[in-house]
């Protein structure tokens, strides 16, 4: 008698098994993945459920009115990944020019400091201008001119603000302290475009006059850091307001 053939094992749904296993390690990276973007505890929820739906079970994310979209935190983290980089950007560049003023003994007339507005180079008058004067020192216009072409690696915007003590001014050239901060920021804005290269319309002067103190006017010390020309390189979240003002 012949044996009967034996049958061999059905392996037409193998597949799924490898395609079930593929599925898991998905989920995992997307979890994994999206944990690493340190979103709140209501937010994971939300793309697990999103996961469970896609893979078939689970609920729908679509009826929980408390769900943020998924977009929105990518959104948020591009913004937060922008403003990173340009704080990061604009650090660096207080570095370099903190590392200038140290070679050419530069600390104790020129300060940086980096605050919501971008960074701020504070220029003392004592060493670019002579008293009540707008003109800038011969002998200072070159370390000037070399602080520009450290800032103009950025192509951000630049505000040059002149200021000025308490005490009144009245001379044959300058009526008024207005008078006097508007035309030394003026000044500098001229330096700067006709020896670092930086595009007119990414310069904005402007004078406060003694209406911006950074210290007390009440004394010699005050008065000294009052007397100022700020150069302050605008963050670049800024944008749209320096547009906005340039196109009026």
């Amino acid at each position: 008698m012949k044996k009967k053939k034996q049958e061999g094992h059905n392996n037409s749904e193998r597949w799924l098994l490898s395609y079930s296993d593929f599925m898991t390690l998905l989920m995992i990276l997307f979890v994994v993945l999206f944990a690493m973007s340190n979103v709140d505890k209501a937010k994971f929820k939300q793309l697990s459920d999103s996961l469970r739906v896609t893979m078939g079970g689970g609920k729908s994310i679509v009826a929980n009115e408390d769900a943020v979209p998924i977009t929105e935190d990518v959104k948020q983290m591009e913004t937060n990944l922008t403003e990173k980089a340009e704080e990061a950007r604009l650090e660096d560049l207080k570095k370099q020019v903190d590392t200038y003023l140290d070679k050419n003994g530069m600390k104790s007339n020129v300060t940086t400091k980096i605050d919501e507005r971008g960074l701020v180079v504070s220029l003392n008058d004592t060493i670019f201008f002579d008293t009540g004067r707008a003109e800038i020192k011969p002998e200072s216009q070159k370390k000037l001119i070399e602080i520009g072409k450290i800032l103009n690696q950025l192509n951000n915007y630049m505000r040059i603000e002149g200021h000025t003590d308490n005490v009144p001014i009245k001379n044959d050239q300058f009526s008024s302290n207005w008078q006097l901060s508007c035309i030394r920021a003026a000044n500098v804005v001229e330096l700067l475009i006709n020896n670092c290269g930086i595009p007119p319309q990414k310069l904005y002067p402007a004078g406060y006059g003694e209406y911006r103190p950074v210290a007390d006017n009440s004394t010699d010390e005050g008065r000294s850091k009052n007397r100022r020309v700020d150069i302050i390189i605008i963050n670049s979240k800024f944008n749209k307001m320096e547009n906005s003002g340039n196109k009026q």
